[in-house]
């Protein structure tokens, strides 16, 4: 079940899609007006306006990608959006940068209750482009199979639990796996036990994809779950590590004793649209790698028994 070179180039195609009209086109939408600014809409950098512009362009990549990666658009047109956004993840600065902003507690319990919320407008966008290819599917009248549907049939119960299972499972997976992999230059703490130095753009691409590949690959594998999941926990993770690691007793410790870029906890150094669009890219790679996994081990066992 190895890729051909025709899916990779199909592959290579749907994420170019989004790489021209999200990473570079709409690059004017959420550029920053610092030179080291971040994307965000803490600033109010993006208008309602232009959020909708943001919105049909995820539409418009979903749409051109799906006939692209013919005829799996259903399956790797979803990739688009999702590229296009990490161009603007790695173009942009880093949430240290974001806390010389705000050097009182005040500032950033602000900016940290904006954050909480701002992944889910990521995920609309990554949305609107799964959407895009669903409406794509429509006008070429192609019959597909979900990538996300299990061939099992069940009880609405049992699939509401597996939802729930899931969805849970992958915040907590992804969020213990992030703060295995990005790790930095990490300094003892009287009162936080430790700090960490904000992680490198580099590591945190590398973490927050590995991360949620690892996780959609178990979801996968013991759930029977698709990729939905772990893509949706990608808006849920900074949320709740917010809550959890930036009361106002934090914050004041972190702004009094240490400089911007140290963080209690390696997950909230992590930028809403870092943690989407890499976290989107590796549910997905890593739900095609359970199911090639799956694949193999099938027939593994069927050349044992033939």
């Amino acid at each position: 079940m190895e890729l051909s070179w025709l899916m990779k180039l199909r592959i290579a195609a749907a994420a170019a899609v989004g790489v021209v009209l999200i990473g570079f086109l709409a690059w004017p939408l959420a550029a920053p007006t610092e030179p080291f600014g971040v994307v965000s809409l803490v600033d109010g950098n993006v208008t309602s306006s232009e959020a909708i512009i943001l919105l049909f362009l995820g539409l418009l990549a979903g749409f051109v990608a799906y006939f692209l990666a013919w005829p799996f658009g259903r399956e790797i047109g979803i990739l688009a959006v999702p590229a296009g956004l990490a161009v603007w993840a790695v173009r942009c600065g880093g949430m240290a940068d974001l806390m010389r902003l705000t050097p009182t507690v005040a500032q950033r319990q602000q900016v940290f209750s904006t954050l909480k919320w701002e992944p889910l407008f990521w995920l609309a966008i990554v949305a609107a482009g799964f959407c895009g290819t669903l409406l794509a599917g429509r006008v070429a009248k192609q019959k597909t199979n979900p990538a996300t549907s299990s061939s099992k049939s069940n009880s609405k119960a049992n699939i509401y639990l597996n939802t729930a299972v899931a969805l849970a499972g992958s915040v907590l997976a992804a969020q213990f796996f992030i703060k295995l992999l990005a790790q930095n230059v990490e300094i003892p703490d009287s009162r936080l036990g430790s700090v960490m130095v904000r992680p490198s753009a580099a590591q945190i691409v590398f973490a927050v994809l590995v991360s949620f590949a690892l996780t959609a690959f178990l979801v996968k594998k013991f759930l029977n779950a698709g990729y939905i999941w772990p893509i949706i926990a990608s808006a849920l993770v900074t949320g709740f590590s917010l809550a959890a690691y930036t009361n106002e007793d934090v914050l004041q410790h972190i702004i009094e004793h240490w400089p911007p870029v140290f963080f209690s906890n390696p997950v909230i150094a992590i930028l809403p649209v870092q943690m989407v669009a890499f976290g989107a890219i590796g549910s997905i790679a890593g739900y095609w790698m359970a199911v090639r996994y799956n694949y193999w081990r099938k027939h593994e066992m069927n050349q044992q028994i033939g």
